[in-house]
Order: C-alpha cells, then sequence, then structure tokens
C-alpha cells in the first residue's frame, strides 16, 4: 500500500480522531502532537490487515491521547490557579447543527469530564460521544470488554449527577443577548450587565500564573459584574480589540493587540449569562489563529 492512501485515510477521519484526542486531552496543541504521533505509526501499518479504518485509527490516537494524559498529570497537579481547557476555535456553526456534539466540546463539559479519570474519559467519550461498541474500546485502553462496560456506566453516572440540563440557546437568542452583553460592557454600564447575569453566574479564569487573573472562581452577579467592569475600563482597553467568535460551540471574545490577552467564553441558559471561562495562559493561547472542523 501506498503512503499516499496512509494519508488519504487518516486526512479523510482527521476531523473525528482530533475531536476524539480533544476531549479526552482538553488541549488543542496536546491534541495535534498527539495526531502527528499517530500518523506516524499508521503509516507503518500494513492496510491489508486493517478491517476497520474509523475503528483501528480511533483506537491508535485514543491510545497515543492516555500517553499524553498520563505525562501530563503532574504538570496538572501543580498548575497554579484554576485549570481550563484549551479554547477550540471554531469554523462558525461548525457544532450547532448536532447538539450532541456542541455538548461535547463545550467548556462545562470539558471541564466536567477532567473529573473523571483518563481511562473513564476516554470510554466516556468514546462511548457517549462517537457511539464505538465495546470491543473496540477494550482494545483501545487495554481493557476488557466487560471492564470497559463497568467503566462506561460509572462514567456516564458521575456525569449525569455533575452536569445542568443542557438547554443550548437558539442562534437569535445567543446573538441577542451576546450583543446586548458587548454595549454593555464596552460602555461601562453596570445595570445593564446586571440584568444580563444569572444571580449565581460563575467567572473561572485560567492564568497559569503566568498573567495577571483571579486564582478562584468568583461566584455572584454583583462581584462578576465588578470583575467586567475592570477588564473593560476603557484606559486598559486602549489599543486591544476586541473580536467576536465561536470557541466551543459558545460565544467568545478575544481580546487583543500586538500579542493575544485572552478569550473569554459566555455560557448562555434561560436568557441568562451563567458562566465565564476566562483563558488568560498565554501557553493556551497558542492555538486561536485558525478555525478547526469536528466531527464524530
Amino acid at each position: 500500500m501506498s503512503t499516499d492512501e496512509h494519508a488519504e485515510r487518516f486526512i479523510l477521519l482527521r476531523p473525528l480522531l482530533f475531536t476524539i484526542v480533544y476531549e479526552i486531552l482538553g488541549s488543542v496543541t496536546e491534541a495535534d502532537d498527539a495526531l502527528q504521533n499517530s500518523y506516524l505509526r499508521w503509516a507503518e501499518v500494513d492496510l491489508a490487515t486493517v478491517r476497520d479504518t474509523k475503528s483501528y485509527l480511533a483506537q491508535l490516537v485514543t491510545r497515543q491521547a492516555l500517553n499524553a494524559v498520563r505525562t501530563s498529570a503532574r504538570r496538572r497537579e501543580d498548575y497554579i490557579g484554576s485549570w481550563l481547557p484549551e479554547p477550540l476555535l471554531l469554523d462558525e456553526n461548525d457544532a450547532s447543527s448536532d447538539v450532541l456534539l456542541a455538548e461535547s466540546v463545550s467548556m462545562a463539559m470539558l471541564v466536567l469530564l477532567e473529573t473523571l479519570t483518563p481511562d473513564e474519559r476516554a470510554v466516556f467519550v468514546l462511548r457517549e460521544v462517537f457511539g464505538f461498541d465495546y470491543h473496540d474500546i477494550a482494545t483501545a485502553v487495554g481493557k476488557s470488554a466487560a471492564t470497559v462496560r463497568q467503566v462506561a456506566h460509572r462514567a456516564r453516572e458521575h456525569v449525569r449527577a455533575r452536569r445542568k440540563r443542557f438547554e443550548p440557546a437558539d442562534a437569535a437568542t445567543t446573538a441577542r443577548i451576546t450583543e446586548r452583553f458587548m454595549t454593555a460592557a464596552s460602555t461601562g454600564d453596570l445595570e445593564g450587565l446586571l440584568s444580563l447575569l444569572a444571580p449565581d453566574v460563575t467567572w473561572t479564569a485560567d492564568s497559569g500564573g503566568k498573567t495577571t487573573a483571579v486564582r478562584r472562581p468568583v461566584v455572584g452577579a454583583e462581584k462578576v459584574a465588578a470583575v467586567l467592569m475592570n477588564l473593560f475600563r476603557q484606559e486598559r482597553l486602549a489599543g486591544l480589540r476586541i473580536e467576536r467568535v465561536n470557541c466551543n460551540n459558545t460565544p467568545a471574545m478575544v481580546l487583543g493587540g500586538e500579542r493575544l490577552e485572552g478569550v473569554f467564553l459566555i455560557e448562555i441558559a434561560d436568557e441568562k449569562i451563567t458562566n465565564f471561562y476566562a483563558v488568560r495562559n498565554p501557553d493556551k493561547l497558542l492555538a486561536v489563529a485558525a478555525p478547526r472542523r469536528i466531527s464524530r
């Protein structure tokens, strides 16, 4: 078999493979590295022995992702402040037509998946999001199919107990509330801001200790509004531009000048803003350059 055929099969499935690995790792840059390592191994495979390319490659990239999780575990333990996944810049409306896919890459779901063990996370992603059978998942994670069933059940119950019901706002509502928020924030309209925030709205910032940011989540409309008023004060914004984008299938603001200052994701439910995820760690902003495609 030619190298061209290896490349064609891999490229065709790359959006799916990237999505699997990103959901396991919560990192765009680490996902890219895992896919690169996977391709090097794939290029050596005799394609005549491959029964199902999709299953084979899913197993291969999952093993690479689990290796990466284990090597990064220590870095996570020593992390300064709140840890958030790397924001995933998407083509506009890339995942919006697929509700399950949209939820699976949401910042809220990725943060929740971080509370699972690496094996639980991989099994949950492969089974619940991508629908692989237990035998294929067992091969990917190096466990028996019976054990994988137990892990899947445990992970499913863990996620179900902790996640809020996912009620995605329609595009028109999301656009309207985001626009009102941008106007209120940029003009210093405190009352306007407060009218858009849920009573228990939460601000979570990830700086990794490398830039100024609160190190613990801020909860409550008035406290979060104060953070926003400080962030958007006019003298701070001098020389910076604000761009609206789609990250993790939710509205987000990119704040930057000569370099990127941060990505701020907005989560909306019941016509109120319920969460802000502020990614300020410069290492996590490197991949916010070109939109990615995701698939399942």
